[in-house]
């Protein structure tokens, strides 16, 4: 059976991304940096390359075109060129791999935001759907809508309706923020949303119009289009500063500016393309804050639990195959061989409050979904201190709850049009946040993983949890610490245990 390899590298969180030429099965997703255990690695990593090649790989499909963003490069002043080929690039990524590879294989490339909008749209539901990619920057996009749909032949065709380009960009202006209040931009992202929420965002109006020109199409002030560190975020400066005197108001109101770009880009997108479903794509759609608010324009709602750069290594394999992808779990990657081992978590549940597991295949995308997690009690005072201190996490950081899907009504309000939230994308008020302590947030909101009625093997722990407790919830977090990426493989999960003194279940 014949194999596409889908590959994305060379910027951040490097990917692959296998799928079959005959079935559109996805067989293998992982990566680089859970290999390399470099946080965000932007090069292939042989052994993630390896794990590829168990499949038989006919064809190689790269996620966008390399010499476009070389043009993006000379464009934003940045330096570092990259080959100008993409057979360039996977001879300087895939190393001694190299040859077997381009010499058994087809290889092909294809536009950035068009790599994110396939690993959308041929995963989604929808037959046929507007989509939306919302990044940083992607060669010289920021912003992209589509119509997307499958044709008579049953392959997926691509319109783009409307478009924005560099320097205008609302991931841009985010990770600038992010950089100001003094985190790492283009990875600390998240934390700014978790801060935001003890913040005040009286200021956001002053933000909005120190920053742009027209918040509706993510336009930046001219006289913000420098940045700082050679990667073009736009200034953040003493007028910004001013808003407020404590970061975490300047968080707030950049989220709320946030919020406010991407849902007016969403109702241009309702408006031009008229499709009650949506495809929400690009690293901005990890923003599940924003995405809570994006069910009162679209009914139907898909984000494919990976939508960065990463992802988009499972979307030039999509285009390449063209026809729909059999889309059925996020758990992809690398694999630690086992049965889950429920009743060993639940012991340790009971006893310490606090277990790591690491089994079956890795997820693909930055959150763990059960098999590589560090789990606990969600209703102890003290629990959310001690797996901050665990993780050497901010102590104002929230955590997720995982909980039986068939419970989250009784537990949570979730957000407009959304029943569920299978893969950790929207946040939803607690129904009685004095009970759930560890999972809160100081907004009395919590990021919902709702666990369907399936025989996966962390849906088997939640129920035997809620037999043994009456609660139909967990704690769940990733296995990994800060600044590291999470848990790959047996030895990383012994070495946790070494380093943490947590228990990791295989």
């Amino acid at each position: 059976m014949s194999h596409i390899l889908g590959i994305s590298s060379g910027f951040h969180d490097a990917a692959v991304s296998v799928i079959s030429s005959d079935t559109g099965g996805i067989v293998f997703a992982g990566h680089s940096e859970r290999y390399s255990k470099q946080k965000n690695d932007s090069h292939i990593h042989p052994e993630l390359i390896e794990d590829a090649m168990q499949w038989d790989i006919t064809s190689v499909a790269y996620y966008e075109r390399p010499w476009m963003h070389n043009i993006q490069k000379i464009r934003s002043g940045q330096y570092g060129l990259t080959p100008w080929t993409t057979t360039g690039i996977l001879k300087r990524e895939l190393g001694k791999n190299a040859l077997t590879l381009l010499n058994n294989s087809s290889v092909s490339c294809y536009p950035h935001h068009l790599s994110h909008a396939a690993a959308g749209f041929q995963t989604s539901p929808y037959s046929e759907a507007a989509v939306v990619v919302i990044d940083a920057i992607g060669e010289l996009d920021t912003i992209s809508i589509y119509h997307a749909e499958y044709d008579e032949n049953g392959e997926a065709t691509y319109k783009r309706v409307w478009r924005q380009r560099y320097p205008h960009s609302i991931g841009l202006f985010y990770s600038a923020i992010t950089n100001g209040i003094g985190l790492k931009p283009m990875e600390d992202e998240y934390v700014t949303m978790g801060m935001a929420g003890w913040g005040s965002d009286l200021g956001a109006v002053a933000m909005r119009n120190d920053f742009f020109k027209d918040i509706s199409t993510g336009e930046l002030r001219d006289n913000l289009h420098l940045g700082t560190n050679k990667i073009h975020f736009p200034k953040y400066d003493d007028t910004v500063n001013s808003t407020s005197s404590k970061k975490e108001n300047v968080a707030a109101c950049a989220q709320r500016v946030a919020e406010e770009a991407i849902l007016s880009v969403m109702r241009r997108a309702k408006e031009i393309v008229g499709s009650d479903n949506l495809v929400y794509m690009g690293g901005v759609a990890l923003n599940c804050v924003a995405n809570s608010r994006i069910g009162a324009i679209f009914p139907n709602v898909w984000i494919m639990p990976n939508p960065g750069d990463a992802g988009s290594s499972l979307g030039a394999a999509a285009l390449a195959y063209r026809k729909p992808l059999q889309w059925k779990t996020a758990c992809l990657g690398h694999e630690i061989p086992g049965e889950y081992p429920v009743r060993d978590i639940v012991d340790k549940l009971v006893t310490d409050k606090i277990v790591g597991v690491a089994s079956g295949r890795a997820e693909f995308g930055p959150r763990a979904l059960g098999n590589r997690s560090l789990l606990a009690d969600p209703r102890g005072d003290e629990i959310k201190d001690k797996v901050n201190e665990i993780k050497r996490r901010q102590k104002f950081r929230p955590f997720a709850p995982a909980i039986l899907e068939e419970h989250v009504h009784e537990y949570f309000h979730m957000p407009g049009n959304f029943s569920n939230s299978t893969y950790m994308q929207v946040v939803a008020r607690v129904k009685n946040p004095d009970a759930f302590p560890a999972i809160t947030h100081v907004d009395g909101t919590a990021r919902v993983q709702t666990v369907p009625d399936d025989d996966s093997g962390f849906r088997k722990l939640l129920e035997l949890w809620y037999i043994w407790t009456g609660c139909p919830m967990l704690l769940n977090t990733s296995l990994n610490i800060r600044g590291e990426p999470m848990v790959n493989d047996r030895e990383d999960a012994n070495r946790f245990e070494e380093r943490y003194g947590v228990t990791v279940c295989s």
